[in-house]
């Protein structure tokens, strides 16, 4: 993650690594703020991880700031009170993979720069924008600009036999409660992602991070 965070267009404040490290990137630490050659044993005692690697970064936050995005020919996400770390981490990652470059994160959602979503973004959150805002001002002014939404409910129409377009926001709701009543008057087109199994004590819903995933691979496969 040191190595994709040095890419990236993010401020470097600090940078301490092995000196195999530091000649290995020696191209990306140009614009680092402070460069420190260390070992493996300093950063064992810094580090928060039990097995570190051989790098340790002091990365400057982003200001939260509306990011650059054209909905007219643009897909993006909408995560509506994301409460786990895992699970934010996750679905920026699956953003990366499926080439969703902004994520709109209602104000309730986990930091997007909690230690345990930059984990799991396993290096996509240095790629994907991230932007919180009033989730329901966000969603009613693209639904007066005529931009399609969607959103997933129990009682919404199969994901597989609809029609899918290739712009518009996808929002995904709650671990607990899915997609709040306020923001899901929004939603124009409500989808579901059937289940296949056989057994009659099947399970009663999917993960969020995994139910984004089956969408943005439905979305794309269009």
């Amino acid at each position: 993650m040191v190595e994709e965070a040095l890419r990236s267009e993010f401020q470097i404040e600090l940078l301490a690594g092995t000196s195999s490290f530091i000649s290995q990137n020696l191209a990306q630490t140009g614009s680092v703020q402070e460069l420190i050659e260390t070992d493996n044993e300093s950063l064992n005692k810094a580090s928060l991880l039990q097995n570190p690697q051989d790098a340790l970064a002091l990365v400057r936050q982003p200001i939260n700031s509306k990011p650059e995005f054209n909905l007219n020919s643009e897909l993006i996400l909408a995560l509506d009170f994301i409460q786990d770390p895992g699970n934010l981490g996750t679905i920026i990652r699956i953003a990366d993979w499926f080439g969703i470059s902004t994520i709109v994160c209602s104000e309730n959602t986990v930091d997007c720069f909690n230690p345990k979503v930059v984990q799991a973004s396993m290096g996509a959150i240095f790629r994907i924008k991230t932007w919180y805002t009033s989730l329901n001002n966000f969603l009613e002014e693209n639904v007066k600009n005529q931009i399609p939404v969607y959103g997933t409910f129990l009682d919404g129409r199969n994901i597989y036999a609809e029609v899918l377009t290739c712009n518009g926001v996808i929002v995904m709701g709650n671990e607990g409660n899915g997609i709040s009543k306020e923001a899901g008057q929004f939603v124009s087109t409500r989808l579901f992602i059937p289940s296949f199994s056989i057994n009659e004590n099947k399970s009663e819903s999917l993960n969020v991070a995994i139910a984004t995933a089956i969408c943005c691979s439905e979305f794309r496969r269009r």
